[in-house]
């Protein structure tokens, strides 16, 4: 199995589709395939691109000349140039496309397995984090002839809703793979976002709770709603994106956050879908403005409506037993105070259930994506030598917080996994698999997936 990252900071869709077009099967020239598509692309992009755009760029017939951006001497100014590395350099496998060689490259067949999912703000990879003032988007490529991979979209509305959307996705995406009634060892996820739990459910009525399920919820940049997902054959700004992965190597994962309990805590005792409506019988922004000492009240209304930014550093936490009986906590990111006391949240929480105000600060949550990828890799006792490649979560929310603070968070991932090229996106919701707990949603949460070699 190898590996390789790419990514742009092309202007526009079409142009980021023909420099990643060109990396992509550069890459693939070196590695003696030139006639060979990657067998999995995973694809996330700053939703200012437009994702159909992107697809037909990438979806071009191979037979088809080459556009600018592939012919000899094309003009490669727009795209980011190659920066040094956190610690070491640029990542082999971390091909800025600003330094791919002019030449045309092979011809090749177009991705099959094509999993496309918009990024708040951009991506990041070994080289840093293309968050500010550019439009980038990153390609997670794996060259693996001797696994199988499948991809598929499925629209959720009225007639499909998401349970079903998403079991309707899996089973085309095992049929892809050419592995239908089986289990793969990883499922890559990328739902819009508003009903994660429902799409969980719906994967695990097809291959039960045994298989690990890591993604997160498509972003855009400032939640407006403008996210964007895509496969091979289609486009949906409501849907459930779902890869399947059996790789021939073995995989390693994480899933974390970095906050810790602050101490106040209280039951769910109204709640209405996402709209925590009462915490002890008592409207719920009350006492969540008492615990976390944000200020969202005045004189008993709403100061304000939108308190994502306020909370981000003060959200909510359910604890959940791990394996090893310690507590961990699965967060839930207030969005919206309504006028009625009611707070909105970014996951479902269920009456009855026990809630803690939860506390972080910027350097842990900058320092805490290293700490999630070294928790990865030393689960499966892996060298960095041993590791194909990582693709990272990070909860967007998390980064625009610590937006002057990127480059410590990729050079903590730099340090866990020297050497290792990864990509890494920002999500409005980010799923993953607790030890001991199975598959859940969450926000504000980090993940890390390892691939070995």
């Amino acid at each position: 199995m190898k590996i390789h990252v790419h990514d742009t900071t092309a202007d526009t869709a079409a142009d980021a589709a023909a420099a990643l077009r060109r990396a992509i099967l550069t890459a693939a020239a070196r590695d003696g395939t030139p006639a060979r598509w990657p067998d999995f692309v995973a694809l996330h992009f700053n939703s200012d691109y437009v994702a159909d755009v992107l697809r037909e760029g990438l979806m071009r017939d191979g037979d088809q000349a080459d556009d600018r951006a592939c012919d000899d001497g094309g003009d490669d100014s727009q795209h980011a140039a190659p920066r040094e590395a956190p610690h070491g350099g640029s990542a082999p496998g971390d091909t800025p496309t600003a330094g791919a060689p002019a030449e045309a490259p092979p011809r090749a067949t177009s991705p099959g397995a094509l999993h496309g999912a918009s990024s708040c703000r951009g991506v990041m990879s070994g080289r840093g984090a293309l968050t500010e003032a550019a439009v980038s988007a990153g390609a997670f490529c794996i060259d693996d002839p001797l696994g199988d991979y499948g991809t598929a979209l499925c629209a959720i509305s009225a007639d499909c809703p998401a349970a079903q959307a998403a079991a309707s996705a899996l089973n085309r995406a095992l049929v892809a793979a050419g592995r239908v009634g089986e289990a793969p060892d990883l499922i890559w996820l990328s739902p819009t976002p508003g009903q994660e739990e429902q799409v969980l459910a719906g994967i695990e009525s097809v291959v039960g709770p045994g298989v690990p399920v890591v993604g997160g919820s498509a972003a855009d940049n400032t939640v407006a709603g403008g996210w964007q997902i895509f496969d091979a054959a289609q486009c949906a700004t409501e849907g459930v994106l779902v890869s399947v992965l059996f790789p021939s190597g073995t995989i390693s994962l994480a899933y974390q956050n970095g906050y810790a309990p602050a101490g106040p805590r209280g039951v769910a005792t109204q709640v209405e879908g996402r709209r925590l409506v009462r915490i002890d019988d008592r409207p719920a922004a009350q006492v969540y403005d008492e615990w976390s000492g944000v200020g969202i009240l005045n004189d008993g209304a709403s100061a304000q409506s939108n308190i994502l930014a306020a909370s981000t550093l003060r959200p909510l936490g359910r604890p959940v037993a791990a394996d090893d009986r310690s507590d961990t906590y699965l967060l839930a990111h207030p969005s919206t105070v309504h006028p009625d006391g009611a707070i909105e949240l970014f996951a479902d929480v269920h009456e009855g259930e026990v809630l803690v105000q939860m506390q972080g600060d910027l350097d842990g949550l900058a320092s805490r994506a290293g700490r999630v990828a070294d928790l990865a890799r030393t689960a499966a006792d892996l060298r960095p030598q041993d590791i194909a490649g990582a693709l990272m979560v990070y909860c967007g929310g998390c980064m625009l917080a610590t937006q002057d603070r990127m480059d410590s968070v990729v050079s903590g991932i730099a340090v866990a996994l020297p050497q290792v090229p990864f990509l890494g996106i920002f999500t409005f919701g980010e799923q993953g698999n607790i030890m001991g707990v199975g598959n859940r949603h969450g926000n504000l949460m980090i993940s890390c997936v390892l691939f070995s070699k």
